[in-house]
């Protein structure tokens, strides 16, 4: 496991569309390990691997309901509506505010290939579809209402 460098706007990776997972082996575990490792150094509610400058759909997710892994993740569903602050990792200073599902239902694979289904609810469904976003190349930038500087 290891702290992996978070890449900054501007940098080409963040704007491209990720690749499937396809093989399920330990070079996938070692980044999600090392996914989760990493976000939890920089304090972060979620990490996706393009952040980390691997064009894989895997993205880690750390809010309140816990920690949780998604490989080839998709959103089957949406319902409502929440408005709110969003910052990045790899949006240093910035934050916005952005508007996304009150709820999301998710379908994914974990780190062995095994289908799951997930329902999130209010900041976790916030998490949930802003990483997904790194995935297609779109940064909350991309959906706010406005963005501001903010004091590290």
């Amino acid at each position: 496991m290891a702290i992996r460098n978070v890449v900054q706007v501007g940098d080409d990776v963040l704007r491209k569309k990720c690749f499937e997972v396809t093989v399920f082996d330990e070079k996938l575990a070692a980044l999600l390990d090392d996914l989760k490792d990493t976000v939890r150094k920089e304090e972060g509610a979620g990490l996706a691997a393009p952040q980390v400058g691997i064009l894989r759909r895997v993205v880690v997710v750390d809010v309140d309901e816990g920690f949780f892994e998604f490989v080839n993740p998709v959103i089957v569903e949406a319902k409502g509506e929440q408005t709110g602050y969003e910052g990045c990792l790899s949006v240093r200073g910035k934050r916005g505010i952005v508007t996304r599902p009150n709820v999301v239902k998710v379908e994914y694979s974990d780190r062995k290939g095994k289908r799951k289904k997930l329902v999130a609810r209010g900041f976790f469904a916030r998490a949930v579809c802003h990483e997904l976003d790194h995935l297609d190349g779109i940064l909350y930038t991309d959906r706010a209402e406005k963005t501001e500087n903010v004091r590290d």
